[in-house]
């Protein structure tokens, strides 16, 4: 049972666009009262209003298990997260699912999951279990599951398969949301996907995209991540679209996770110029009535999840409550730590450079010049190239002074012959880097200038039954994910560092991105067009199929 106090600031009360001074009583975990204060203090008060929601996150991609997510995120006044459990699913299933549940309840955070949609994400790719819709209808029957998690099978929603139409008629029996995903769908196609019942997208990366379904009646959440970056391009939403726009991160490295979440995008709206009440409204009070979240909206009989900030600039967090518990105060997070065990699915021989070779003849071209997939920074959209390939002998190599570097999808569950492709973009010099984050099977991914680095690279992460590794000419760093070969059992700041380090590693090969790893984790998310690599082989996503 949460603690009792009271707590005097200026009430922010979102959706009558009204802010004056009050005292809340909390009793037993819940506001029992808010009474105005007729005089003003004559220190200036700080402001009370509801707890930041991340309105789309897989935790998987902080690296840590949702207790030590938990431990971060409150340090920002975030107090829940809608969250897809997809990543885990698609290694351990619905034990994975189910993991992830019962460690969240652990901590004093709101974590609101989703049943996976897909599971896997296509046919063209092997993952590490599947969810059917019997399954996921018996997880949407529990009350630990709030809505249908993205459904990223588009095409399959738009030819009306049975399977797929099976899990969102479920979801809308037991009246729950059903998340969309559905990247550069516009017209006739995206009113189709909408009126089969699927009420957001996160994956607009255009102004008028986002336009064009909010015109049908879709919620847009902008997201911004650790690589995807929409905020810039969709902003101005918040402004003339208050209602039915939400703000998200969906995948946050825990470097970024350290430095800031949904506070930041709020300061972000509005050094904009957006009124800091609108901006609210995506943030703390949308997802709340979208998902019938049980946190309340800072009233009367709610529960005490709210946070006091600074101002309504920089929305500096100096406390986050949560069911009545302070849980942070100043950058220090009063979550403790839960010691958990791993659960992982992992069955891959170390390789060698023979194994990733592949002569020209092999591999997809047209007249002479070969498939390429150009990586963008900040988006998970990639362009399909033909160019000059590198030779040495019959074999096509990398080739450092175009910038087209050998890419390699190498199955985890079971033995197969690794998979090749090849990337422009990520710029590298010398080395490699590999990581079993590569969603959304997760099979292990790598890229590198030679084979012996790429081999090298791929073996690290073998050694350790997953995680992420980079090398050079003079040094290997790898860090271990035991949890599924996505997740940390470490102190979560611990982590950070670590990956912070090896992110450095990554960037001095030559790398331009703003986050080589999980750039290269997207490289195998064939939902996502034009051009991708599966352990299956080289997927067109225009054509949603293998070459």
């Amino acid at each position: 049972m949460g603690n009792s106090f009271s707590i005097s600031g200026q009430y922010v009360d979102i959706l009558k666009k009204h802010i004056y001074p009050v005292t809340i009583i909390v009793q037993d975990g819940i506001i029992q009262s808010i009474v105005p204060n007729e005089h003003t203090l004559e220190a200036p008060l700080p402001y009370l209003l509801p707890g930041f929601i991340d309105a789309h996150v897989h935790i998987e991609s902080s690296m840590l298990i949702p207790s030590s997510f938990a431990r971060i995120a409150v340090t920002h006044g975030t107090i829940g997260t809608i969250s897809d459990p997809h990543e885990i699913a698609n290694v351990c299933g619905i034990e994975g699912v189910q993991y992830m549940i019962d460690n969240g309840k652990k901590v004093a955070f709101h974590f609101f999951f989703g049943a996976p949609s897909c599971v896997p994400a296509t046919c063209f790719e092997t993952a590490g279990a599947a969810i059917n819709s019997d399954q996921v209808s018996s997880l949407l029957e529990s009350p630990d599951i709030y809505y249908l998690s993205e459904m990223m099978n588009f095409p399959g929603v738009l030819c009306k398969e049975e399977e797929v139409m099976k899990k969102i008629r479920a979801a809308h029996k037991m009246g729950k949301p059903v998340d969309g995903h559905a990247p550069g769908l516009r017209g006739e196609d995206a009113k189709k996907y909408i009126e089969a019942g699927i009420s957001t997208d996160h994956e607009c990366f255009t102004l008028e995209e986002a336009l064009d379904k909010l015109e049908h009646g879709m919620k847009i959440l902008i997201r911004e991540g650790s690589a995807a970056k929409n905020f810039e391009a969709l902003y101005e939403l918040i402004e003339d679209h208050s209602s039915m726009i939400m703000l998200c991160s969906d995948d946050k490295h825990p470097d970024s996770l350290v430095e800031g979440h949904i506070n930041s995008l709020c300061a972000r709206a509005v050094a904009k110029g957006i009124d800091p009440l609108l901006v609210l409204r995506a943030a703390c009070i949308n997802p709340v009535d979208h998902y019938k979240l049980p946190t309340g909206k800072m009233r009367v009989g709610d529960g005490a999840n709210f946070i006091v900030v600074e101002d309504l600039i920089s929305f500096k967090v100096k406390q986050t409550y949560i069911k009545g518990d302070l849980v942070a105060e100043n950058g220090k997070s009063f979550i403790k730590e839960v010691k958990e065990n791993a659960i992982n699915k992992f069955n891959a021989a170390a390789i060698q450079e023979k194994d990733i070779q592949i002569s020209l003849n092999e591999y997809p071209q047209d007249k002479g010049k070969i498939a390429v997939i150009e990586a963008i920074d900040g988006q998970l959209i990639t362009n399909k190239l033909w160019l000059s390939p590198k030779l040495n002998g019959d074999k096509i190599v990398s080739d450092t002074e175009s910038d087209i570097l050998k890419m390699v999808v190498y199955n985890r569950y079971h033995a197969a012959q690794p998979k090749i492709a090849f990337i422009k973009n990520f710029g590298f010099k010398n080395g490699a880097l590999a990581s079993t984050v590569a969603h959304d099977s997760h099979n292990i991914i790598a890229l590198g200038v030679s084979d012996t680095d790429i081999v090298r690279a791929i073996n690290l992460v073998i050694q350790e039954q997953g995680g992420i590794s980079c090398v050079n000419d003079n040094a290997t760093k790898v860090m271990g994910l035991p949890v599924a070969g996505l997740m940390s059992l470490e102190d979560p700041y611990k982590v950070a560092a670590d990956y912070t380090a090896i992110d450095l590693m990554a960037k001095d090969l030559g790398s331009t991105l703003g986050s080589p790893f999980m750039t290269l984790s997207f490289m195998a998310l064939l939902v996502i067009p034009h051009l991708k690599l599966s352990d299956k082989g080289l997927f067109d996503g225009e054509h949603f199929k293998l070459f």
